[in-house]
């Protein structure tokens, strides 16, 4: 028997405010953040603001895997909640071990039907594929139709483009993974990264200046989304929401004829490797 009542499972690394989460009924895994003082749960009582304040303090969090209790907890919310199915989309596996650990304690469940799913991406990559669900199963997609073509269509029609003030963190905290650290310090150099097929991190174009930012941003998302007529845009920021809100601006006016056009705050656990100042653009093609 196929599940009839579906939910949807994420982690804290997918962005969603808990009013967004809350409205698409998405249930959502904190990471734990480790830091001087003791061990906190992103987006629950840590939140980015106080990651950048630790930072600029010479402060280094450490970021961990939600604890097992957590997801167990929320198989064992959605279960009361009268559910039978789980699509769970969690961060991607190349820069963190909770996919793997949710595939395993879901492995453990007999009163659940549960998928896991690697996102190979992370923050409103993760975030536009979750709430594009929560429109497909209020439009009254089947469980096989989601699980076996939508899920893996969307993750990988779903391209998100950063941009990072500074390499520094990303070096400090091992996550470098494919971004190449030039020395951009003096010359002002602005990396752009996105995510890699292996779902590391990877370098996909550098400015000179905050300025060409968001003109780099929003060609790169234009490029992806070539010549497709239906598709959903996101923005995120990390302590930059005014420029958020001009690249929104800029993006409608590049691709008008999104369905929607979402935005999003960077997470406590991305933050500590990419610092703030961060602006993000994305694109999910659905034709």
């Amino acid at each position: 028997m196929a599940p009839r009542k579906i939910a949807l499972l994420t982690d804290s690394c997918a962005d969603l405010s808990p009013q967004l989460a809350e409205e698409n009924h998405i249930h959502v895994v904190p990471l734990h953040i480790r830091c001087a003082d003791g061990e906190y749960r992103d987006g629950v009582d840590i939140h980015p603001a106080d990651i950048y304040a630790r930072l600029r303090s010479g402060e280094l969090p450490k970021t961990s895997l939600p604890a097992g209790e957590d997801i167990t907890g929320a198989f064992d919310r959605i279960a009361a909640e009268g559910y039978d199915g789980v699509i769970a989309v969690m961060l991607s596996s190349g820069l963190s071990g909770t996919y793997n650990m949710t595939r395993l304690l879901a492995e453990e469940r007999r009163d659940l039907e549960i998928k896991v799913y690697d996102s190979v991406s992370g923050a409103l990559g993760m975030g536009m594929t979750l709430l594009q669900l929560a429109e497909d199963l209020r439009s009254g997609a089947s469980w096989r139709e989601l699980t076996h073509r939508r899920v893996p269509y969307l993750i990988q029609s779903t391209f998100p483009f950063f941009s990072v003030d500074t390499l520094e963190y990303l070096l400090k905290g091992g996550r470098i993974g494919k971004v190449t650290a030039m020395a951009g310090t003096m010359l002002q150099i602005k990396p752009l990264i996105t995510f890699a097929p292996d779902g590391q991190l990877q370098s996909i174009a550098k400015v000179r200046g905050r300025r060409q930012v968001q003109d780099k941003l929003i060609d790169l998302v234009v490029k992806s989304c070539g010549s497709h007529k239906k598709y959903n845009l996101a923005v995120a920021n990390g302590g930059a929401p005014e420029e958020m809100a001009q690249l929104k601006e800029k993006l409608k006016a590049a691709l008008p004829h999104y369905d929607h056009v979402w935005e999003g705050e960077i997470d406590g656990t991305l933050s500590v490797y990419i610092g703030s100042g961060v602006l993000g653009a994305a694109v999910q093609v659905l034709d």
